[in-house]
């Protein structure tokens, strides 16, 4: 195993917090071409470049770091959610990054980086590395919107440095991506690392129904074509129909609801909401779109709404790869024996899309209370260190 630089490591991860920093706690708000995140990606080009690494941005922004010839690689991404924490994804990057800076310095297998854009999904669903595997064509992704109407292809233009080719997947031999859990398991049973079997599929799309918009006091309640009543009762329909199709590990969510006019004295006539699900089973998800389409045009029906459905957007569930795991899962049981479980990935990842192109594996270590995608998401800097040397130690093996 490569002689890494635990201090090195974190005050590399405390740096790259600095960009977008929230001021409350360790929060970042680090959104997909965001300045901040350009001004980060900017910063992590040149660690990469001092660490004897090619530095290469492809098309959507995605920045490698590339060794010389065949090599391993290793990385996340470095963008936040709106409101989003230090470590997630950024983790991942960072102890690439010092994983390659230490194999350099001790002359052993070369190690890649990366840092894919767009992970959390202002535009998509994992968009920069979804375009890279060729899950999402560049032309389809160049359309996709955010929430504040920017499109993806003008979002993507801001990013300095681009060359016009895609990185040539073939000159690694598999991709490693250590990241937290986001989830209690690790941290409420006392394991210091969870070594990834297998990523759940997810599907993310958007329906609008859209009634009649009216005065709020003058209308009756009979035969109202309230919006905002026909999302409540699609939201109460959709629970009881899952019941005998759904798992005590599937979950199910309205994350994003956008409702016109919005105002407290107007009937409400349209609403658009996100839905998104996820499952380890392609069929149970296949099963779910249609309850789920079915739901909605029977609350159109029976209200007298208009119905649309957006794009849909999603991955497939993905095992990881058994060499690859079982190099993650022998370094574990070397640095922390008896305190590591293997166990499946309920959050989506880069990996999933990587696995397109060539074997993936993962592991992650313990959020503090499960916290993630929030201005509290911690991990104890001990975890952090154990995690970085349980991915060098399955490096060095697979060299």
């Amino acid at each position: 195993m490569a002689q890494i630089n635990s201090e090195r490591f974190l005050a590399d991860l405390h740096e790259l917090r600095q960009f977008g920093a929230s001021g409350v706690g360790k929060g970042v708000v680090r959104p997909a071409y965001s300045e901040a995140d350009i001004a980060a990606r900017d910063w992590l080009a040149g660690k990469m470049r001092d660490a004897g690494l090619r530095v290469h941005v492809d098309p959507v922004g995605s920045v490698f770091g590339l060794a010389e010839g065949p090599s391993l690689l290793l990385g996340s991404h470095s963008d936040s959610q709106p409101e989003g924490g230090w470590l997630d994804g950024a983790l991942g990057v960072i102890a690439a990054l010092e994983v390659a800076r230490a194999s350099v310095e001790a002359g052993g297998p070369p190690v890649s980086v990366v840092s894919f854009q767009d992970e959390e999904g202002r535009f998509g669903v994992t968009t920069g590395s979804a375009v890279w595997s060729g899950n999402l064509p560049l032309d389809k992704a160049d359309g996709l919107t955010d929430r504040d109407g920017v499109t993806f292809a003008d979002a993507r233009a801001l990013m300095p440095h681009r060359e016009d080719a895609f990185v040539d997947p073939a000159q690694f031999s598999g991709f490693l991506e250590m990241h937290i859990e986001q989830g209690p398991v690790l941290d409420r049973e006392s394991d210091a690392i969870g070594v990834v079997e297998a990523i759940v599929g997810i599907r993310d799309m958007k329906i609008t129904l859209e009634g009649e918009q009216n005065h709020a006091g003058t209308t009756p309640m009979q035969g109202r074509r309230d919006a905002f009543q026909a999302l409540s009762r699609f939201n109460t329909l959709i629970a009881e129909r899952f019941q005998n199709v759904v798992t005590p590990s599937t979950v199910w969510t309205i994350g994003h609801v956008t409702l016109h006019p919005n105002a407290s004295s107007i009937v409400p006539g349209r609403v658009t909401f996100s839905m998104q699900w996820r499952d380890g089973d392609a069929d149970r998800l296949g099963r779910m779109e249609t309850i789920i389409r079915q739901t909605a045009e029977d609350v159109a029906h029976s209200g007298g709404f208009d119905l649309s459905f957006g794009p849909m957007l999603g991955l497939e569930p993905v095992d990881m790869d058994a060499r690859l795991h079982d190099a993650l899962a022998h370094s574990a049981e070397a640095e922390v024996s008896g305190r590591w479980r293997k166990m499946p990935s309920g959050a989506l990842h880069d990996a999933t899309n990587v696995s397109k192109m060539m074997p993936v594996a993962m592991l992650f270590v313990p959020s503090i209370n499960g916290i993630s995608h929030a201005f509290g998401e911690d991990t104890d800097e001990a975890d952090l260190v154990t995690g970085l040397r349980v991915l060098a130690g399955a490096v060095g093996q697979l060299g």
